[in-house]
């Protein structure tokens, strides 16, 4: 596994002096720099990841950024191999990667890439062209033309599952989110199945430059998801985007950074501190970061939990994290 299993790369460098506090660790076997795996730009993952990644950098003056890859699936595969110290995932790719089954390497079980902190929930929502006229799921036509996002995405991974599960007819699309917002503005899409935190980028920027339908499940449709997905109840709030008068009936997915399991202790402790400990820092990074606080660190009953980052939640959050829940222990 290399960095050619990347579907792009945009690594953004953040260098500056270390404060104090982060000299209190013992920096000898530190790496130099580091890259966090991301997901297409115009996603969340891109402007969430690299803005921690370059919090981190600027904390602990080390050089290191954020880098566009195929998403939860890919980050697996390039933090389990080391190809990158950091990634992100939701729980869904992370229990298919951990069995063996991640299309990226079948059979492989990624047993080396660890928990280090919770992100967001990854809410399922649906977006069409207002002029389209489709405004729920049963107005999408058969043989519509869908963007699932990335290959390999958390979306591409479980949307298309998900409408067929519904019994919506369509035709596959895959790219990078915000390529595939202007297919939809051109008329070369007709309806964009994203999975990612809210506000989605590509989403925010639509509804700017034209009149857009934010599609939510009903209440059937929802049940039916629940029942044949991991996924949990979820309403995109009224605030979350200018077209949405009231919040919008969703599903979702957690989300967790991971790191590489070999990573020295000291270093995951240390990133997890500068992330952790900050949330307004986190917040003007990205709304979804409501979510990035200690309480959350339950929400990860999958995943072996990198030393580093178990030993930060249990000695800020009383995390009661089982020894058999991480990584060597």
């Amino acid at each position: 596994m290399t960095k050619a299993l990347l579907t792009g790369a945009a690594t953004v460098l953040a260098v500056a002096a270390a404060p104090l506090a982060a000299q209190d660790y013992d920096r000898s076997d530190w790496p130099e720099s580091f890259t966090v795996g991301t997901a297409s730009q115009g996603g969340t993952y891109f402007a969430y990841g690299s803005g921690w990644a370059n919090l981190v950098a600027e904390e602990l003056g080390l050089s290191g950024g954020g880098e566009v890859t195929g998403g939860p699936m890919q980050n697996m595969a390039l933090v389990h191999t080391g190809d990158a110290a950091f990634g992100m995932t939701t729980m869904g790719p992370a229990a298919e990667s951990l069995a063996g089954t991640n299309p990226i390497a079948p059979g492989l079980e990624m047993t080396n890439a660890c928990a280090m902190f919770p992100m967001y929930q990854t809410p399922f929502s649906i977006t069409a062209l207002s002029d389209s006229g489709i405004e729920s799921i049963s107005d999408i036509p058969d043989g519509a033309r869908i963007g699932f996002g990335p290959a390999g995405s958390t979306s591409d991974t479980y949307f298309p599952r998900m409408m067929e599960t519904l019994g919506v007819d369509f035709e596959r699309r895959n790219g990078g989110w915000s390529d595939l917002g202007g297919q939809l503005q051109d008329g070369l899409l007709d309806v964009i199945a994203f999975a990612a935190g809210v506000p989605v980028p590509a989403v925010s920027q639509l509804e700017v430059q034209t009149d857009i339908n934010i599609i939510e499940f009903t209440e059937e449709e929802r049940a039916q998801i629940l029942e044949a997905f991991p996924v949990s109840e979820f309403a995109i709030t009224a605030d979350t985007y200018q077209t949405l008068e009231e919040p919008a009936r969703s599903v979702s997915m957690w989300n967790f950074s991971i790191a590489n399991c070999d990573l020295p202790e000291s270093f995951v402790h240390a990133v997890t501190d500068v992330v952790m400990s900050d949330n307004e820092r986190m917040m003007n990074i990205h709304r979804a970061a409501a979510s990035t606080v200690p309480g959350n660190w339950d929400k990860n009953q999958l995943l072996p939990w990198h030393p580093g980052a178990a030993r930060w939640f249990r000695e800020n959050a009383g995390a009661e994290i089982p020894a058999d829940m991480v990584h060597g222990e």
